[in-house]
């Protein structure tokens, strides 16, 4: 009996979706492919972050498959799309272990699903590299879990440096509630003496609010010098925009979590101006040759835009960063993930897009100050600040 037209069809997308996530390794590999799970935001509003990072974790597989693999083994990558969504992301891991049997699992995009997921990859001993930014994905240490992007303390550190050199001692903050906008408060405030600073009012805001300008009220009431937001899109853009339509005149911060061509995209001329911290890979160009991540960033740069026709983002490169991390700590293993958890924790003086990672039993964000530039939003674009 011949297959209809429905199943043949059926079968063809199958494969189509599998060779897309680089499910289908090369049959002339002799040994099995080690299989590295990606659970990304690809869709809904968070999609400016998951995205790329899907896309860099492909092309890293692709990457290190052309030249070889892993010890003769390819890399598999089996992805799921999280919509942003908590309930989501601890189904996609749980598959992703129980189910596709995965050595080591690259994502969330962000810090609440990140959170959702630790204790399961910390009671299944799975290594987990989180591409989230919030301290408490790493802070307390967690034997399993290890993370690419720069961490809020060092963030905050960034922007209290710059406004401490403009002589900024009042501010008013405004930040995201959830847990990446919880660390990010608890940071500005921990850290606000240390600076001659104070925070004289502090307002905040839901993921999904449309309107700002009944905080960014308050704030002006108490006349700081400078604001703060922090929050990922799309309400520092919404921020922005009330902030243009107020006619309020001080300087504007926003976290690193606003750091892609997105932001730009959503606030459109309010952006001008805003001050923020970032990883290195938006002034990628403007860095001196002696920056060591610089030869890095221009290679994924190039890599990136080639391939997918569209700008790089920071938030690819947690990806990409995580990529090679596991592929140098795979090295030797034999896919045993006890020794790649302990390989992942002795790295040091890893070169990559995020900033130069040196991991220890102490510190599984392996990341330093110099992981973050200043950057001020001129004319549709990113422009290097003094530091």
């Amino acid at each position: 009996m011949k297959p209809n037209g429905a199943i043949l069809m059926k079968g063809l997308i199958a494969l189509v979706l599998a060779l897309s996530f680089g499910a289908v390794p090369s049959l002339s590999w002799s040994k099995d492919a080690y299989r590295i799970g990606g659970i990304f935001a690809i869709t809904g509003p968070s999609s400016f972050l998951g995205e790329p990072e899907k896309k860099s974790m492909e092309m890293v597989v692709d990457e290190i498959n052309a030249q070889g693999g892993i010890d003769g083994h390819p890399l598999e990558a089996v992805i799921y799309d999280t919509e942003g969504d908590p309930g989501k992301t601890v189904l996609a891991t749980n598959k992703l272990i129980s189910k596709d049997n995965v050595l080591a699992i690259v994502g969330p995009s962000l810090t609440p699903t990140t959170l959702a997921i630790v204790p399961i990859v910390e009671k299944e001993k799975v290594p987990l590299i989180s591409c989230a930014a919030g301290i408490k994905i790493t802070e307390p240490i967690k034997p399993w879990v290890f993370k690419t992007a720069q961490s809020d303390v060092l963030a905050v550190a960034a922007i209290y440096q710059h406004m401490q050199k403009q002589n900024i001692k009042k501010i008013g903050i405004l930040t995201v509630e959830n847990a990446f906008g919880e660390s990010g408060k608890e940071q500005l405030q921990a850290q606000a003496a240390q600076y001659g600073i104070e925070i004289v009012q502090a307002e905040s805001f839901g993921g999904k609010d449309t309107d700002m300008t009944a905080q960014l009220t308050k704030i002006r009431s108490a006349q700081p010098q400078a604001i703060v937001c922090w929050g990922t899109n799309p309400g520092p853009a919404v921020i922005a925009k009330n902030v243009q339509q107020m006619n309020i005149k001080i300087p504007l911060y926003q976290s690193h979590g606003v750091a892609s061509p997105k932001f730009l995209e959503l606030a459109g001329d309010a952006a001008e101006g805003i001050i923020l911290p970032t990883g290195k890979i938006l002034v990628g160009q403007q860095l001196p040759d002696t920056d060591p991540q610089k030869s890095v960033l221009l290679k994924y740069i190039e890599q990136f835009e080639k391939r997918y026709q569209m700008p790089v983002s920071g938030f690819g490169g947690y990806a990409y960063d995580a990529m090679h991390l596991l592929a140098a700590a795979l090295r030797s293993t034999e896919g045993n993930k006890e020794k790649l958890r302990d390989a992942l924790e002795k790295l040091t003086g890893e070169v990559g897009v995020t900033g130069t990672f040196n991991f220890s039993p102490q510190d599984h964000n392996g990341l330093g100050a110099d992981a973050f530039v200043m950057v001020q939003i001129q004319k549709g674009n990113w422009k290097l600040l003094n530091q």
